[in-house]
């Protein structure tokens, strides 16, 4: 199996879309693990919860985000790497629509109880 590789400061920024052609949103944070000497990219985080959640204070930065007038503190998504299109990076594709993406909130929420 070929591996590919792609500078992830190039791709930070770049908003998504679905296979239907919906924006869902821009890419944010990228999470990884390692695999012996390598890291491997697990998810892609889109929208603004995803700027929050890389602070790691999502309870004082959406409140935050609110007071300066930011809307759809919910609208983010978790893109499992599976699930992303690269081959123009330019233009990053799902290769699903947004309804089989887990909402970055519900898992914030989950994580708090």
């Amino acid at each position: 199996m070929a591996s590919r590789e792609l500078h992830l400061e190039l791709l930070l920024g770049k908003c998504v879309f679905d296979s239907t052609g919906n924006r869902v949103g821009r890419i944010e944070e990228v999470r990884a693990q390692q695999q012996g000497d390598d890291w491997v990219i697990v998810e892609y985080l889109v929208g603004i919860p995803a700027i929050v959640e890389r602070l790691s204070a999502w309870n004082l930065g959406a409140g935050l985000l609110h007071l300066m007038g930011a809307r759809n503190l919910h609208k983010g998504y978790r893109i499992p790497w599976e699930q992303l299109d690269l081959l123009d990076p330019e233009h990053p594709r799902l290769i699903c629509t947004i309804d089989a993406l887990k909402e970055i909130s519900q898992q914030l929420e989950r994580d708090a109880n």
